[in-house]
């Protein structure tokens, strides 16, 4: 068996969905608590992140994602390289414990 060195992957969720009816907002609070619920963390108000180990755990999340979409809106996913995400830049405000603490978590993976 090949050792290989596991390759972790952040998955991001954007999204723009409606809130002008109460049915509408219900939807919305719906689908955040269903990605905190499923381990994202929230990087600004529409923007949720999580780490993933290989692709193959990145489209399980995927598809989980899917499965709890809202029924209008608009909501995006974007995979990068553990790398891509060490390289993100804060401009403006101060990073949150988690965000702090994101490159160190994949250590204790």
């Amino acid at each position: 068996m090949p050792s290989e060195e596991t390759r972790f992957v952040w998955l991001f969720v954007f999204f723009d969905l409606p809130v002008g009816t109460k049915a509408e907002r219900r939807d919305a609070s719906r689908f955040r608590n269903f990605l905190k619920d499923d381990g994202f963390m929230m990087l600004q108000y529409s923007v949720y992140a999580r780490v993933c180990r290989a692709e193959d755990g990145a489209m399980k999340h995927v598809a989980r994602v899917t499965r709890n979409l809202p029924g209008k809106g608009s909501v995006r996913s974007l995979q990068v390289t553990d790398r891509q995400y060490g390289r993100m830049r804060l401009m403006l405000g101060q990073a949150t414990k988690t965000e702090s603490l994101g490159s160190r978590q994949m250590v204790l993976l």
